[in-house]
């Protein structure tokens, strides 16, 4: 978080997995309840009803605008990411992101959507919050998590931002990204997700832990048996291999272009894959590109633009 003018710059990478500040990570999951819910922990209290946040999975949409959950998501983002600063009354513009290939199309209606009210009163975890929401910046996918180290990127570069939901494709071509060049698949980690949970039932007929999974895929292994982290790991091969073939498509060649991997699904790139990592760089920095969001709002806020 950062601050100009008075006002607090935000950043919220809403991803389909989690979502992201500069700081804090929450699991994208918003369950509903028409009284205060036993168990506390990531409780959100907004206009009399209660919402337990980071609970389940949100299931993909392309549209995040659809619904109200991602609004209510944003609400706790900002309460989180002011909490670190003990802040409960504050300003704030918020500088968030959408996929590549919607970004033109669904930029104006987003912020739209979060920028619905003006000042908002709710509670997150027991504390009061009081916000003024002055502006909205939406920005595209992919390049945020590397500007900041954009005067490196001399030559022809590929990032490929591997979150939950999609994958986001760009290239940069002496540090100019270059609009024409721009992708989304969805080839996002939650594919693997359903894929890897699928292999286990069909092999062993158990219904294994979602968490499990995300576990193995994030570091490697588990305090599972091996014979499930086995079948798991095979599942995450074929889907690093999907992610090579799929950057192939867009003319991908190891030997020109070095390639910048971002976003949750860079550690399936760094468990499973195989590549030249003289060639390769992977930024297992989560909430990179919510940090490349707040540096960009920030930027075009100072000049004015």
């Amino acid at each position: 978080m950062t601050e100009l003018k008075g006002t607090k710059i935000i950043a919220i990478d809403h991803g389909y997995g989690n979502i992201k500040t500069a700081n804090t990570v929450t699991p994208t999951a918003i369950t509903a309840y028409d009284s205060l819910p036993v168990f506390t922990g990531n409780i959100l209290e907004y206009e009399g009803k209660w919402y337990r946040i980071g609970e389940g999975h949100k299931e993909f949409t392309a549209d995040k605008a659809i619904d109200e959950d991602y609004y209510l998501l944003t609400l706790m983002a900002i309460a989180r990411e002011l909490n670190q600063e003990h802040i409960t009354e504050a300003d704030v513009h918020i500088a968030c992101g959408l996929p590549l290939r919607w970004v033109s199309t669904q930029r104006e209606t987003f912020r739209e959507y979060l920028l619905r009210k003006k000042s908002v009163r709710y509670r997150f975890n027991n504390t009061e919050y009081r916000i003024r929401i002055t502006g909205c910046t939406v920005f595209p996918q992919g390049y945020p998590a590397i500007v900041r180290n954009i005067d490196q990127y001399r030559g022809v570069h590929m990032v490929a931002d591997i979150g939950n939901g999609t994958m986001n494709i760009m290239y940069i071509v002496d540090k100019k990204p270059q609009e024409s060049r721009c992708w989304t698949e969805k080839l996002g980690v939650n594919q693997c997700m359903i894929k890897a949970r699928n292999a286990v039932m069909d092999k062993y007929a158990v219904n294994i832990d979602e968490s499990l999974v995300e576990r193995i895929l994030r570091f490697g292994t588990a305090d599972i048996s091996e014979k499930f982290i086995e079948v798991i790991r095979s599942v995450a091969e074929e889907y690093v291999e999907n992610i090579f073939a799929a950057l192939r498509k867009y003319e991908y060649d190891p030997d020109l272009v070095r390639l910048h991997i971002v976003g949750g699904g860079a550690c399936l790139v760094e468990n499973f894959g195989k590549y030249d990592s003289d060639r390769v760089e992977i930024n297992g920095d989560i909430c990179a590109t919510a940090k490349g969001y707040e540096y960009l709002a920030y930027q075009m806020l100072r000049k004015g633009n």
